[in-house]
């Protein structure tokens, strides 16, 4: 009996995807510089290009052509953010695709019987671990070379990087266009736009700073309870420090023992209590958070910035449209971007944010109109 369509269809796009997390365990290979972890980025990369022959074979087994796959768009800019920002820019945002798509073989009976669902678990905790700076189910080896790499927020700031741009953004072309409605002059839109850019920008830039200000104040106050425990009683922050190791994939025996190891030595014990038990980084405690709310505050501006940039060649209702072209345009690589986070399609995830931000400018345009007309009349 003939194979159904789907199934190829299915293996071509398995086949997509082991070829894409190959090339980007490549890519972080290259680019770590601790050769222990590139060794583990190469082992991962090998396991996924034996997963791509298999699904190559199967696509040969049914009558499929055999074609060259090269990664897609959204790993190639991984690849270039990885080479160079370095393996932790983009770790936290491959650790992210890896939890959501480790049950992707689950009900694939070729897969299981392989033992693929197995080996995606097992790369997702391994890139979890990484990224949080423990491994979690290595050896005890390779443990070692990852105790103490600080966790890394990089690719959390580059989400944050494109959402602030978006709220700038959004929010100003939303009020440009309701005044615009309102049928106000060029120079009114203009400076009305300017005021919400830097009303906007200082407000996040405030809500930024008090956010991290709070957060590395909890973290503090959790090191200080961490630090009385461990003087106290070390012999309980000990058995919950094994607890932590046994959960991330070591022996009963293994964990006790780099436990016993960690909490003798005085100077580290605190930082890696503060680490393992509490997700705190105490050489970070989150960063700065004047820099925080100075990247907010930039971030948000040249968002705002960008529906205002034709008022200085135009004017009127020229100044008006062109804005709203050229906001349209940034729109649709905003949502292109966040294909980076969500694995998304290019083109959905930009017209739907093109589609929510016209939306919205639309409905301030109608109400700006409304307003008009009635203080007019």
């Amino acid at each position: 009996m003939a194979q159904p369509e789907s199934d190829l269809g299915r293996y071509r796009r398995n086949l997509q995807g082991e070829v894409d997390s190959a090339a980007l365990y490549r890519a972080l290979a290259e680019t770590e510089p601790d050769d222990k972890l590139k060794e583990v980025y190469r082992r991962l990369a090998a396991v996924e290009e034996a997963h791509a022959e298999f699904w190559g074979k199967r696509i040969a087994g049914v009558g499929g052509k055999a074609r060259r796959v090269k990664p897609g768009m959204r790993t190639r800019i991984l690849a270039w953010l990885a080479r160079r920002l370095g393996p932790e820019a983009v770790l936290p945002l491959i650790n992210r695709l890896e939890r959501s798509d480790m049950t992707q073989y689950d009900t694939q009976p070729e897969a299981v019987e392989e033992g693929l669902p197995g080996d995606e678990r097992s790369h997702a905790r391994i890139v979890q671990a990484m990224e949080r700076g423990v491994g979690g189910g290595l050896s005890g080896g390779q443990l070692a070379q990852l105790e103490g790499r600080h966790r890394s927020g990089s690719g959390n700031a580059l989400r944050a990087a494109v959402l602030g741009a978006n709220d700038g953004l959004v929010s100003n072309l939303s009020l440009v266009a309701g005044v615009a409605g309102a049928a106000l002059s060029s120079h009114a839109v203009l400076v009305t736009g300017l005021a919400g850019l830097v009303a906007g920008a200082c407000s996040m830039a405030m809500g930024e700073w008090l956010s991290v200000s709070s957060a590395r104040e909890l973290a503090q106050s959790q090191i200080a309870i961490e630090a009385d425990e461990l003087k106290e009683v070390p012999e309980e922050e000990q058995e919950e420090l094994a607890l932590i190791y046994q959960a991330k994939g070591l022996s009963e025996a293994q964990a006790k023992e780099l436990a016993a190891r960690i909490i003798a030595n005085k100077d580290t014990a605190l930082d890696t209590l503060a680490r393992e038990e509490l997700g705190i980084d105490p050489t970070e405690l989150g960063g700065s958070a004047w820099i925080a709310a100075g990247t907010s505050f930039l971030l948000f501006a040249g968002g705002a910035a960008t529906p205002l940039l034709p008022f200085i060649f135009l004017s009127g209702t020229e100044a008006v449209w062109a804005g709203a072209a050229v906001s349209g345009v940034a729109m649709f690589l905003i949502g292109a971007g966040t294909t980076l986070f969500t694995g998304r399609g290019v083109l959905v995830s930009g017209l739907r944010q093109l589609a929510i931000g016209l939306g919205a400018a639309c409905i301030t345009f109608g109400i700006g109109r409304l307003i008009g007309v009635a203080i007019g009349g």
